[in-house]
């Protein structure tokens, strides 16, 4: 079974799995997620490979995290991510990316992320749930850190913290890769 396969059937099992124990019928996640009912039906038979933007989604109006929803099996309290085992989400041709390194419930998603950012590229997000944080502490380079509309520049050494409930833009408009990590700390679903 490839890594596709075996993410496309956790995400299928864990979406179905925590849409049950919210109590959310299909139509319920997908007005809360912003998805189409269609697509969750594909998503719990794994039948489609969605986006990382669909996946966050469903995550956020689930008010569990990404890696909640690709775990590949219940862990114990301590978890170990090897190497291997940490997942690109996100990545161009030009050498950015995204990985998620690990995450975990306490008592809402939390979540920490490596990021790598070519010169000249960006990634936005949608903003997440009233109560989202995310910090960043940035090791190489410099972000251009965009969070409604408002640019912030955060250099080498420095660290950011901001309410992620607004559209904001991860961006490196220097002329040398940028590289950062990110926690985000999404509060539970009510």
């Amino acid at each position: 079974m490839s890594d596709l396969d075996l993410l496309t059937q956790s995400l299928a099992r864990n979406v179905k799995r925590w849409r049950t124990e919210r109590g959310f019928t299909l139509d319920v996640l997908a007005a809360r997620a912003g998805v189409s009912r269609g697509m969750l039906i594909q998503i719990e038979q794994a039948r489609t490979n969605p986006s990382i933007g669909t996946v966050v989604k469903i995550g956020d109006a689930l008010g569990v995290s990404v890696t909640t929803l690709l775990d590949y099996e219940q862990g114990p309290k301590v978890r170990i991510v090897p190497p291997e085992q940490v997942v690109r989400l996100w990545h161009t041709d030009a050498g950015s990316y995204s990985r998620l390194l690990a995450g975990a419930e306490a008592p809402g998603p939390l979540e920490m992320w490596e990021w790598k950012l070519m010169p000249g590229e960006s990634s936005s997000s949608d903003p997440h749930p009233i109560g989202t944080v995310e910090i960043g502490h940035v090791t190489a380079g410099e972000l251009t850190l965009t969070v409604d509309g408002a640019e912030h520049r955060v250099p080498a050494g420095s660290s950011v913290t901001f309410d992620a409930n607004a559209p904001h833009t991860y961006g490196n408009q220097g002329t040398e890769p940028t590289e950062f990590v990110l926690a985000i700390s999404v509060p539970p679903a009510t």
